[in-house]
């Protein structure tokens, strides 16, 4: 590993992230402030929720929903499943106009605006476009985008945080059609992705930390993720932040959550340091379980055999 690129890394392990709220631009709609977009959103417009949020809360949960309801693709909000400093994931209960026979859907709502204030977030970022809310990429003859983004103005921020959202709206989509056990990506709006949801009514299902496993369904399951994120390579995709953090475990199979910050093997010149890491991490749970692995044999055989070569 590159003594730079592990200074990088090491640093985005350490480092503290800050949010502040500032509420989405509703169109055609009048400015308000957070406790009237919280009442109106759930009372005028019908949408009501079994969860009850806090007063700061309600503000950009109902507000970043309010497309999903209307669409009628969510009919109601059942609990908090996780909450976190880039995003809360939601349970909800699915609307008529959503796919046949899905009763239970996950919403994850993201900070508004400033979706992640990473240092390095270059290390993601390089080599991959920037997406607009339709998930096309932004060209470099947009000079108004282009100068937001590099001038890190409020509408530059804004881009990056739509762009962030739209690239995990995407590759969920791309790596469930390529049969990778991620989430079902369902829609996007400007602050949330709908996707499916794991686990039952009661209860999310768990993530992999949260879990002991018994030796014998531990290695069965290395190999399982170790076969996931070499079919991920081969559609150009490298998690970026995996660990048993975004592994849920249910009913014995594994699904990988959280993909804001996937990167490309083909483009990103940091992909192999990336790739190793989310390998490592991997390997650190596994090892805890009884499994013997070793995680830089891994991440060369893998790399080798989708034939990227080079270190």
């Amino acid at each position: 590993m590159d003594i730079d690129d592990e200074s990088y890394l090491n640093s985005l392990d350490e480092q503290e992230e800050n949010f502040a709220y500032i509420k989405p631009r509703l169109r055609d709609q009048p400015r308000r402030n957070v406790a009237e977009v919280a009442e109106t959103t759930g009372l005028e417009s019908g949408f009501t929720s079994t969860y009850k949020p806090s007063r700061h809360e309600a503000g950009w949960l109902l507000d970043s929903l309010r497309t999903f309801y209307e669409q009628n693709l969510v009919r109601d909000v059942l609990y908090l499943v996780k909450g976190g400093k880039e995003a809360n994931v939601y349970c909800c209960e699915a609307g008529t106009a959503g796919p046949a026979g899905v009763e239970l859907v996950a919403a994850k709502v993201y900070r508004p605006r400033q979706f992640r204030n990473l240092r390095n977030d270059h290390l993601y970022r390089e080599g991959r476009a920037v997406l607009t809310s339709e998930g096309r990429a932004v060209k470099n003859s947009d000079g108004r985008m282009m100068r937001a983004l590099g001038k890190k103005t409020d509408f530059g921020a804004q881009v990056q945080h739509t762009s962030w959202l739209m690239h995990e709206f995407n590759t969920l989509e791309r790596l469930h059609r390529a049969g990778v056990a991620v989430p079902r990506a369902f829609s996007a709006s400007e602050n949330a992705v709908l996707m499916g949801y794991i686990g039952s009514r009661e209860a999310a299902a768990p993530t992999l930390s949260e879990i002991t496993l018994k030796t014998n369904e531990a290695t069965a399951l290395f190999r399982t993720v170790l076969q996931t994120v070499e079919t991920m390579l081969r559609e150009n995709v490298i998690h970026g932040d995996l660990s048993a953090y975004n592994l849920l475990y249910w009913e014995g199979d594994i699904t990988l959550i959280d993909f804001p910050q996937i990167t490309s093997p083909q483009s990103n010149p940091h992909a192999r340091t990336l790739f190793e890491r989310d390998v490592t991490r991997v390997c650190e749970y596994f090892l805890r379980q009884g499994v013997r692995c070793n995680a830089a044999a891994s991440t060369s055989e893998i790399w080798g055999r989708v034939g990227l070569g080079g270190e």
